[in-house]
């Protein structure tokens, strides 16, 4: 099962973690162009070594690397530990404030057939091969994936209450409005309890794939430039991950709806109804803002806007379903979002198969609601489809199923931030003397 290790953290300086909020920045694959020239702007943002840019981005990225760590503004922790990660949060609508709890720390990285971390998403070369570039060039991680373990008994939760009791800094509010507050754990007795809950479990990959299929292969290509001398400690095997508890009911998952930008063929609004028909029961709704409400909690049903008003509930007709032909796991042919693909992108947009879909120009992924109706208003697209969100037990259903979900399932809320604790995978991080003491 999963193996943790801890780590010495690099951190920003004492001074500048006092404004923590300045130096953090969005992941890679969800920061905005607007976000990301605005944080490109101040000079010491860690968005300059995540989304590093420029003809050479990974080698600015790396000379940037040495000269904050020659000037102090990055410094490495003495001793190793455990770094504990509160993210408080609150969701539209709801008054309650939310605090999901977890740890970063190394986990070594196992390729997918061996079953102890699990993916739920596809991966696009590419973006895979940008980030193993990054990391082979710096040998750094500076945002960490996002890992899901269970944990019934919540054996860990009280180790990091204790901790959090003396943080080390915090944000006032992130770019998506969640605060962040990260602790240290570095009593060694306490680390060895989180390092043996976690080997009992598998873990499911959250957020973060193509990060981690970075570490894959970065220390793929390593292990075989070692050969013979290969031990299996060196610091590459490992990969910086933010683990939380799958039985924790803070762990939110927001719905991902569809936009069809154009509809195919010069398909109008009544043809595309018409269409429709024979698949899914079509009511017509007089509010639109009422979409979310009307489907939640109702298998394959959707919202669907069309403009000028024109709102329906769509549900799949229950004898339909057994004519879902793909080739994939029943875990899998029961989301609701493989019905949408399936029934409404291949059988009525004639959009055929799950590579084609994921390289349609003509869908967008939208998490807000009212931004969907907008756009559709505005001529932007020709259709928004409304979508309930994956629950956590169907992503462990499919992730144990061995199968993946249709692109943009799940959008776990909040995500982890860049910049709050790097970790380095160089030679010299395996040979200090305190992690032998850590092994497995």
């Amino acid at each position: 099962m999963a193996e943790i290790q801890p780590l010495r953290g690099w951190r920003y300086n004492s001074e500048l973690s006092q404004q923590i909020d300045a130096y953090v920045s969005p992941l890679f694959d969800v920061v905005s162009v607007k976000q990301r020239e605005a944080l490109y702007r101040n000079p010491l943002n860690s968005i300059h070594l995540s989304v590093p840019r420029g003809e050479d981005a990974a080698g600015a990225a790396a000379q940037r690397l040495r000269e904050w760590q020659e000037r102090g503004v990055l410094l490495q922790d003495e001793l190793p530990g455990i770094y504990v990660y509160y993210q408080y949060f609150r969701l539209a609508g709801s008054s309650r404030e939310y605090c999901r709890k977890g740890f970063m720390c190394h986990i070594r990285a196992t390729d997918w057939t061996e079953n102890v971390v699990l993916r739920h998403e596809n991966t696009l070369p590419a973006a895979v091969n940008d980030r193993a570039e990054l990391l082979a060039r710096t040998e750094f991680q500076t945002s960490a994936t996002h890992g899901l373990y269970r944990d019934d008994a919540f054996a860990l939760e009280h180790y990091m209450d204790e901790a959090m009791r003396s943080p080390l800094y915090q944000t006032e509010e992130d770019y998506q409005g969640a605060r962040d507050v990260l602790a240290v754990i570095q009593d060694v007795r306490i680390i060895r309890q989180f390092q043996q809950v976690l080997a009992q479990r598998e873990v499911i990959l959250a957020d973060g794939h193509h990060r981690y299929e970075g570490s894959l292969a970065y220390r793929q290509a390593r292990r075989a430039a070692a050969g013979a001398a290969y031990t299996g400690h060196e610091a590459w095997n490992f990969h910086l991950m933010y683990l939380t508890n799958a039985a924790a009911d803070d762990l939110r998952i927001l719905p991902t709806h569809r936009l069809v930008l154009e509809l195919p063929g010069g398909l109008t609004s009544a043809e595309l109804l018409a269409r429709l028909a024979p698949y899914f029961t079509v009511l017509p709704l007089e509010d639109a803002y009422d979409l979310p409400e009307r489907i939640a909690g109702k298998p394959w049903a959707f919202g669907l806007y069309l403009g000028e008003g024109q709102a329906y509930k769509i549900r799949l007709r229950p004898e339909v379903h057994e004519l879902l032909a793909w080739d994939t796991t029943p875990e899998v042919k029961a989301l609701d979002l493989t019905v949408l693909h399936y029934f409404v992108l291949e059988k009525v947009l004639g959009v055929t198969g799950p590579e084609a879909q994921r390289q349609w120009p003509g869908i967008a992924y939208v998490r807000n609601f009212p931004e969907c109706l907008t756009r559709v208003d505005r001529g932007e697209a020709r259709a928004a489809f409304i979508t309930n969100e994956v629950t956590m037990a169907e992503v462990e259903a499919v992730c144990h199923s061995g199968s993946v979900m249709p692109p943009k399932s799940t959008f776990f809320y909040p995500k982890t931030i860049g910049g709050f604790l790097f970790s380095s995978i160089q030679e010299a991080e395996t040979s200090a003397p305190f992690y032998a003491a850590f092994r497995s």
